[in-house]
């Protein structure tokens, strides 16, 4: 199907792609960042002091690696930083284990959920590195 091989290679798909695939990520760090009073707050209640820091700290590390994500260049590293965000986020703010009951169960959720969009996130490293190289070689034989 030849229609389904131009949407899957081209390049407005490739951007749309990684936009969504971080969108997770900076839609959270500009409400933060739109919202400081409400940023501090939340940092504040999940005991990381000095909450100031931590609400500048987070939406900083959403954006940045959202943006070198969706920029296409050194994906493997933004990947990594939303990644190693996100591995964090389960260990402090998601931890079922040390929960009982609903609570318990949700943040069971929300840490499956997360290693998901980890999950995404190396798809995602992956598949620029394989784009890069595959433009690279269109390059070299003359068919861009």
């Amino acid at each position: 199907m030849l229609w389904v091989e131009d949407i899957l290679e081209s390049a407005v798909m490739w951007f749309l792609a990684r936009v969504l695939a971080t969108f997770f990520f900076w839609w959270a760090g500009l409400g933060f960042i739109l919202d400081q009073d409400t940023a501090r707050a939340t940092m504040d209640a999940l005991g990381f002091q000095p909450a100031w820091l931590f609400a500048i700290l987070v939406p900083a590390v959403q954006i940045i690696g959202s943006l070198i994500v969706i920029s296409d260049r050194f994906v493997w590293f933004g990947a990594g930083m939303l990644g190693v965000f996100t591995i964090g986020t389960i260990f402090m703010v998601h931890d079922f284990w040390n929960m009982s009951g609903p609570a318990r169960q949700q943040n069971y959720l929300s840490a499956q959920e997360h290693i998901t969009v980890i999950g995404g996130l190396i798809v995602v490293a992956i598949a620029s590195h394989i784009r890069h190289l595959w433009i690279e070689q269109r390059r070299r034989h003359g068919f861009l």
